[in-house]
């Protein structure tokens, strides 16, 4: 189906008062820059700090892309760092602690029915991240299948794609929160360069989701923002944005 078609199938569902609805009705309070941020900025902070300076309920959407360890490690590659790898290497690991401490402060900023954007590989996908969400407010509600034209590592199959997992704060709602029915579970997206950020993300990708859970001048999050797409994305769709990095 056609990205017209499942628009004129999500605009006749909606007019049927189905889950599809082209109408938002939560409404996002704005805020002022937290003490010693700026918005739409490539600020070099620790995320946690950035998000402890935010209001509590004030967010509708996050995106987090923990630095994680957890396929390498199991890879057992030996000679990363020194012939290989040696950008994604020098990154500072989070533990599945700081994950968790990372998720717990998300939760918090996050406005009723707003969205986290998790990024996972497919070792978290299958072997387990719930321990990172256990005891917040946030459920599992989708998944995005990020195709990225790019063969990565595996000793069996080798890896080409990387899942964007769906989280929402209580209450559970699609109608009149999520209204762009368009994005496929499955969308392929190149990079438009491999070149500085070792884990660079799809801008596309990422603004369709802005879009589908925000209103223009609304503030996105990114707290480990790595390469900053998702401040990129924010600019093409007219949202604020709140980010940070170690590296700035």
């Amino acid at each position: 189906m056609t990205r017209k078609q499942l628009e004129k199938t999500a605009s006749k569902s909606s007019k049927a008062g189905s889950v599809f609805s082209g109408t938002r009705e939560i409404i996002a309070p704005k805020i002022k820059p937290p003490r010693g941020c700026r918005f739409n900025q490539r600020l070099k902070m620790e995320g946690r700090t950035l998000l402890g300076r935010l209001p509590e309920d004030s967010i509708p959407a996050v995106f987090f892309d923990p630095q994680y360890r957890g396929v390498l490690d199991r890879l057992q590659l030996g000679n990363e760092g020194r012939h290989r790898e040696r950008r994604r290497a020098a990154l500072k690991a989070m533990t599945d602690p700081d994950i968790r401490q990372f998720i717990l402060a998300i939760d918090r900023v996050l406005i009723p029915s707003g969205h986290l954007f998790l990024w996972l590989d497919k070792f978290h996908l299958c072997n387990g991240f719930r321990d990172w969400i256990e005891d917040s407010g946030l459920d599992v509600v989708d998944l995005i299948n990020w195709n990225k034209g790019k063969i990565g590592l595996g000793y069996r199959s080798r890896r080409t794609t990387e899942y964007c997992l769906v989280l929402q704060k209580a209450p559970r709602k699609a109608k009149g929160v999520w209204i762009n029915h368009s994005i496929p579970d499955t969308w392929p997206e190149k990079i438009a360069s491999h070149r500085g950020h070792p884990h660079k993300k799809p801008v596309n990708l990422q603004a369709a989701l802005i879009e589908a859970v925000t209103q223009e001048g609304d503030l996105v999050v990114d707290p480990a923002a790595g390469d900053f797409t998702v401040l990129e994305a924010a600019r093409q769709t007219n949202r604020e944005f709140l980010g940070c990095d170690l590296n700035g």
